[in-house]
């Protein structure tokens, strides 16, 4: 297990209790990372391990899929969200 696996575990067994009991929302963002070699399933995955994805109660996958804009000035962009 890499260091950022192991301090996001442990860091996650001690939040998760006080979370609960306090009534806090938490809110993590991270970056997909490309899996070398994959031939068949997902190559993306995301980096600090699984710690996230066990303690997560909802996790958003949302991605750009295009620019918003207002003549030729961009404003916003356009996303896509998978709960």
């Amino acid at each position: 297990m890499g260091l950022a696996a192991r301090m996001m575990s442990q860091a996650m067994r001690k939040l998760a209790g006080n979370l609960k009991n306090s009534g806090t929302l938490l809110i993590f963002i991270n970056q997909i990372r490309m899996k070398i070699g994959v031939m068949f399933g997902n190559p993306e995955t995301t980096t600090g391990g699984n710690a996230l994805k066990f303690y997560a109660s909802v996790r958003l996958d949302i991605r750009r899929i295009g620019a918003i804009k207002e003549g030729d000035e961009v404003v916003g962009s356009e996303t896509r969200v998978k709960v």
